[in-house]
């Protein structure tokens, strides 16, 4: 078996079949759920994945290190639910896999925010390493912010791989919400500490990082919106990291396995 492709989901029926779809060009497709309510599994097996599932949640990290053990193919694409993979990208990953010029390989990613694909704000080019050989990486073991750790260098592709997190204001507040919750719990159990104006002063420099250094107003409106909701989430990551330590880690809640960690 030549290519697999790995997916962790949680409750993403309206992602889950567009996703597969596709990923028509890989051997195989394998997706481990964790407790989804919703048709998820369902859709996931009715086009031709191979669905495993389990009952808790170690994190985004361990959990990708569970779905890649379940892959059988000699070359590994990991994309997320909401990630697609357009013809052009499709033809550049196997001819790279062909060619075989590296053990790793790196994708820019195009990420859409409430109505717009994202070129400036510090999200372009967004290169994430995705496609690799099989036993040359793994995952780190984070709760959020998980990344792929290669042995080697990683070579980069030129076609995006589209990502479409946000899309719309209330899945951008819902996701500030969670997100700031499993980061601030991952910073309170690393020793990191916080305070009120702390705080307020990373979200203040959140925005102006966002809209002026990475050049946020060349995507407009929508840049400035993006940048505000940065803030918001610098802000709440800290302002939940310093509530954690006025309770010494008491506030902690459940951390939701939905959250996603799309760069606010």
């Amino acid at each position: 078996m030549k290519l697999s492709a790995i997916i962790i989901t949680h409750n993403e029926q309206a992602n889950i079949g567009e996703c597969i779809r596709c990923l028509d060009f890989v051997d195989e497709v394998v997706v481990l759920d964790h407790g989804s309510t919703d048709d998820t599994v369902h859709i996931a097996r009715s086009l031709g994945a191979r669905v495993h599932t389990t009952d808790d949640w170690p994190g985004f990290g361990p959990q990708k290190n569970r779905v890649l053990d379940l892959a059988q193919g000699q070359w590994i694409l990991s994309i997320d639910a909401d990630e697609r993979v357009t013809p052009e990208l499709r033809q550049e990953i196997l001819r790279s896999i062909a060619c075989d010029t590296a053990d790793c390989f790196a994708l820019p990613r195009l990420s859409w925010f409430c109505g717009k694909f994202i070129r400036h704000s510090g999200w372009a080019p967004d290169l994430v390493d995705r496609l690799f050989k099989a036993g040359t990486a793994r995952f780190s073991n984070d709760l959020v912010h998980e990344k792929l750790l290669p042995q080697g260098p990683s070579h980069r592709l030129s076609t995006p791989l589209l990502h479409f997190s946000y899309r719309d204001f209330s899945d951008v507040l819902r996701k500030i919400d969670r997100y700031s919750t499993a980061s601030s719990a991952q910073a309170y159990a690393r020793g990191k500490r916080a305070s009120v104006l702390g705080a307020m002063g990373h979200g203040l420099w959140a925005f102006l990082r966002t809209f002026f250094l990475q050049a946020g107003f060349l995507d407009g409106e929508h840049g400035l919106v993006l940048a505000i909701a940065r803030a918001q989430g610098s802000y709440y990551n800290h302002l939940k990291l310093w509530r954690l330590c006025q309770t010494n880690g008491e506030s902690i809640t459940a951390i939701d396995p939905v959250i996603h960690k799309d760069g606010l």
